[in-house]
This record gives structure tokens, sequence and C-alpha cells, in this order.
């Protein structure tokens, strides 16, 4: 089932719906109970898509000239920007799918680590940062060369995928944390980072599912009310690495979370079997 493919208008799907993964409607609630039904062939269904649309719009070549440019110090253009953004938030999908749906619940090592540090790059010469953009360029240039790519796409296709029982053991595992994260009065960047986690990996299962099935009205619906967290935890979590880069409030400070963003957690909370 890995080597599963879907017609061009199911990965575009999944790209718009990707794209809308920081859009914030206040008009989507969710339903009474959040159902947790699920199949093998979903399990599959999912992990071969998540699979395709990382390879189908990850260029190794592509995006490691990218990286040796900016890290060369020439700036890379605005398109180049939204070149590299995407492939990165490829990586980031396929990692939520690593460990949604394989046994070990894990991303593999290299994939993980080069997903990570494109993350750590971007922050670099978005905030322009000098010393962050040379050391990860550095190990970006490790990390996408000919030989970890190889190795990197031979574990992307023989990693064994979870059960059914065991894919919805970790689901309510992950908001088990969530709950418990929830409940503290203050949070460290760490665990607000933990918390935003947990909703970007809920929200990519759903995203999907209805691209696969665009007819799941419940899948949209969850998928939209997640988005709306991630989004407004993203623009919140861009101002503290910000901040922390700039000195003017350590990373690791306790803070509050906003009331917007309690309240629909919470909400997710009730929704949620557990």
């Amino acid at each position: 089932m890995i080597d599963k493919r879907f017609a061009p208008e199911v990965t575009q799907r999944l790209f718009t719906a990707v794209e809308e993964d920081d859009y914030v409607d206040a008009q989507v609630s969710l339903p009474p109970v959040i159902d947790l039904h699920c199949t093998p062939e979903i399990i599959q269904g999912n992990y071969a898509l998540c699979l395709q649309f990382w390879e189908d719009g990850v260029k190794r070549r592509d995006l490691l000239q990218l990286t040796l440019k900016q890290a060369a110090g020439r700036e890379l253009s605005e398109q180049e920007r939204m070149q590299y953004k995407y492939m990165r938030a490829r990586f980031k999908h396929l990692r939520f799918a690593q460990r949604l749906y394989l046994q070990r619940h894990y991303a593999g090592f290299i994939f993980g680590k080069t997903t990570v540090f494109l993350g750590r790059f971007q922050d670099g010469f978005r905030n322009q940062k000098k010393d962050a953009i040379a050391f990860y360029g550095r190990l970006l240039r490790f990390y996408l060369s000919a030989p970890a790519w190889a190795m990197l796409r031979y574990c992307l296709r023989h990693s064994r995928l979870a059960s059914v029982d065991d894919f919805i053991a970790y689901r309510q595992g992950q908001i088990r944390l969530l709950k418990a994260l929830v409940a503290k009065p203050l949070l460290t960047g760490r665990e607000f980072h933990d918390v935003r986690k947990i909703i970007s990996q809920q929200v990519s299962y759903y995203d999907t599912l209805r691209s696969i099935d665009p007819e799941n009205r419940e899948a949209r619906q969850i998928s939209r009310f997640l988005a709306a967290i991630n989004g407004l935890m993203g623009d919140k979590h861009d101002e503290m690495v910000a901040d922390d880069m700039e000195n003017r409030l350590a990373y690791e400070t306790p803070v509050a979370l906003d009331e917007d963003i309690r309240q629909r957690l919470e909400l997710l909370l009730t929704r949620f079997p557990l």
C-alpha cells in the first residue's frame, strides 16, 4: 500500500489543506463527539499519500541549492523563500505521518533531524541571525548530501505501519498529554511548543483524510477547528522565537496561554473520547 499512487487532484487538495493550516476561522466548531473510528486501509492510504506528497514536492538538489545560497550570504528571493517554505511544509507533514502511522510512532533519525534543522535555518534567515544561518547551513549540507538522502528514502519505505488499536491508543495518549499541559497555569517555551506539535499532528491527520475523501464533512470540520488553534499558536511561537533571538525574553520563560487559545483547547478536550 505504500506504493499506492493518488491522482494529482488528491495531492493538490492536500497542498491546499496544508496551506490553510494556520487560517483562523472563528465560525468553525467541533462535532459533539470526535469519532475515532479507523481502518487499516485508512492508515495505509494516509501514509501513502503523505509519502507521495513529500516525494512529488521535495527535490534534494533544489533544496540543497537554496540552503547553500542563503548560507553563502546571498539572500533568497521572495520566490525562493516560498519554494523553501513549501518544501519544509512537506517535510513537516511527513514527519507527522511517521509519528501517527508508523508502529514506532517516531520519525526516522535522519528525516527528523533534517526537518528540525530546516526549521531552525529558516528561523535564522527570517531573523537575520548569521551565526544560526552558518551553523545550520553546515549541518544541512551533510543531511542533504546524496548518501544521507539515500538512507533517508530507504527508511521512509521500509517502516512497519501501526495497527488500528495502536494508532487510536497513540492519538488518545497525545490528547492525555495535551490535557496535562493545558492544566498548567503557565507554560515554558518547550511546553508551548509541545502543545502546538500535538495540535499540528492531529490537524495533519484530518487534512490527509479529507484530501482522500473530500465528502468527509466531519474531517473537514475538525481540521478547520484545529487549524485555527494551530494558526494562533504559530503566530505566538514566532513572537517567542524572535523575542529569544533578540534577547527580549528568554524562550523558556513561563507564560500563560492566551485565553482564546485556551478556550479552544479546552473545547477539544471535552469532545475527544479518552
